[in-house]
């Protein structure tokens, strides 16, 4: 009862519902009207006939008429009775049957219906939230940084201006709050002054809106935003952004640096203090079809292979682990370490002149084109639109389904071709493609969408990078700079504390690696950082981890070894 009394509120304060509601008034009242008027004529007509009937049986026969009931239990016996009886009937049918119900549903019940609905979505925070992330759009971004927030444990609210969206979204289980975004009042009612970030990924126009909006109530948030042209990333910062980024431009060249062509040999991903993580492809070098044990890269170079990626799995690295071609390597050492691996791997073998192959000349195609043009790297895009003929004999018009288009381009002789289109069903099929033409070809897919890495693995890809996994690790490290690192494709590095039951055991004792997939890549002690610890070493209590592993490695590290963050 008290729901529905606040919902009749609700509606009440439109001012559109209460001009509808008077319609509604006016139609009853003009219902009332007629109806008193027909059992009028009702007692005439009947007192001509010589007939006398009370005013309740006036309108009872007037209703039954009218509603088509018709009992028949009081009927005329002139024609003028008959008359008056059909002009009643009609009458009926086009104001209680037709219009009656039309103007219910479109004065009151659609009205209501609306404020139900309104009234399910949150317009106000709690008073009590604190530390939460605001996050200004709806997209794959957004929904991957929202999900991955709720698995940290950060409040979070997607803001929408859309009743209807964020009653979808309220549906599927997300936090929404209902307002216009450039409305002051809606950050206020979000409480931004008390939010630990603010995320704007909408159009360049809209984010430098949002950024004013946001520091007129609060100088002081953090507010990331993602900026598509150049100059508005200078435009964005004088507007009070804290961090700009342009993940379009940030994805492609992430993209280049895994060509079979690239200058190093392993790509850095990560840094933790002096400790560096880094991805390194094992295709075309003579660590194929060897062990772990038997490269012994820990003695030849001081480095450690803390688990590799095949193909979108990710594996702990153990001695017996045979290196495939499509397997990509994650190390974990120092700088110097790492380019001693550079020197251990020596020369890949790529062909010197074949150009790699860029499937889409859009943002993400275009920003690999300069990462490989910055590393020397020959290339070759393939694009139906003509905007980008300027690159001359390095593009080829046409689409890259075409086989003669691919044969032009270079497919038979390229090392290594990327597919960087926006569309995740086109990357598939091109994988695919590809694949069949070249089963030897390094291919690299852009996924717009996390559900579709394994897709892509599947079709063929040996590598895939997800534009919201890209951007989302990005943020969250934005967010968590001391505790929680995220890498690519779900790789996670965490900080933590020793946890009880483990003081004084040693690495290979402590079981953490079979219990939970996670790998200690350094120990902090006394200020001080070690690297790539001896397995034999003993673990004390005021040790503090340096860990390794997937999301859900992570997840169960959480729960095995539970108030161990730090």
């Amino acid at each position: 009862m008290k729901l529905l009394i606040a919902q009749f509120v609700f509606l009440l304060q439109d001012g559109r519902a209460r001009r509808n509601i008077g319609s509604l008034a006016k139609f009853a009242l003009f219902l009332v009207v007629i109806m008193a008027v027909y059992s009028y004529i009702f007692h005439v007509i009947m007192l001509h006939e010589g007939r006398d009937f009370s005013a309740i049986t006036g309108l009872y026969w007037t209703l039954t008429v009218m509603s088509t009931l018709g009992f028949g239990d009081i009927t005329f016996h002139s024609d003028l009775g008959k008359l008056f009886s059909i002009v009643v009937l009609l009458s009926g049918i086009i104001l209680l049957l037709v219009m009656l119900p039309f103007t219910f549903i479109q004065f009151f019940y659609a009205p209501w219906l609306e404020a139900h609905n309104r009234s399910r979505v949150p317009r106000h925070l709690p008073a009590a939230i604190n530390n939460h992330v605001i996050i200004t759009c709806y997209d794959p971004i957004a929904i991957a940084l929202a999900q991955r927030l709720k698995q940290y444990g950060h409040e979070y609210v997607l803001l929408v201006p859309e009743v209807q969206q964020a009653l979808d979204l309220v549906d599927q289980g997300y936090k929404v709050l209902v307002g216009d975004l450039d409305d002051l009042e809606t950050y206020r009612r979000a409480h931004v002054e008390r939010a630990a970030l603010v995320v704007t990924l909408n159009d360049d126009m809209k984010n430098t809106s949002i950024v004013y909006t946001v520091r007129e109530i609060t100088p002081l948030v953090p507010i990331v935003a993602d900026a598509d042209l150049d100059d508005s990333v200078d435009i964005l910062t004088l507007a009070g952004c804290s961090h700009v980024f342009q993940f379009k431009d940030m994805l492609g060249r992430s993209l280049a640096r895994r060509t079979l062509r690239a200058r190093t040999h392993a790509n850095v991903i990560g840094r933790f203090e002096d400790l560096v993580i880094a991805e390194a492809l094992a295709m075309r070098t003579h660590l194929v079809g060897k062990t772990i044990r038997q490269l012994d890269l820990r003695q030849a170079t001081g480095i450690t292979i803390v688990g590799l990626w095949n193909r979108g799995h990710f594996t702990l690295a153990r001695a017996e682990t045979v290196i495939e071609s499509s397997t990509v390597l994650v190390l974990a050492g120092s700088e110097r370490q790492l380019t001693s691996y550079g020197a251990y791997i020596g020369e890949t073998g790529a062909p010197a002149a074949a150009p790699a192959l860029i499937l889409g000349g859009g943002r993400v195609g275009r920003a690999a084109v300069s990462a490989l043009r910055e590393q020397g790297v020959a290339y070759c895009i393939v694009e139906k639109n003509r905007r980008i003929s300027e690159e001359g004999e390095h593009c080829v018009i046409g689409s890259a389904a075409d086989h003669q288009i691919l044969i032009r381009a270079g497919i038979e002789t390229a090392p290594s071709v990327f597919i960087t289109t926006h569309n995740d069903d086109v990357n598939i099929y091109l994988t695919i493609y590809c694949r069949r033409l070249r089963p030897d070809i390094q291919i690299i897919s852009r996924a717009t969408l996390d559900r579709n890495i394994s897709l892509l693995h599947a079709a063929g890809a040996d590598l895939v990078m997800s534009h919201a996994s890209m951007a989302v690790n990005t943020i969250i490290n934005i967010l968590t700079p001391d505790r929680i690192l995220m890498l690519t494709e779900g790789l996670n590095i965490f900080r933590c504390r020793i946890p009880q039951q483990l003081i004084g055991k040693n690495l290979l004792t402590s079981g953490i690696r079979e219990s939970t997939g996670c790998s200690v890549i350094a120990i902090f002690q006394g200020g001080g950082q070690r690297i790539n610890p001896d397995p034999s070493e003993v673990l004390e209590a005021d040790n503090e981890l340096l860990m390794v592993g997937t999301a859900a490695s992570e997840k169960t590290f959480a729960g095995k070894y539970p108030d161990t963050y730090l």
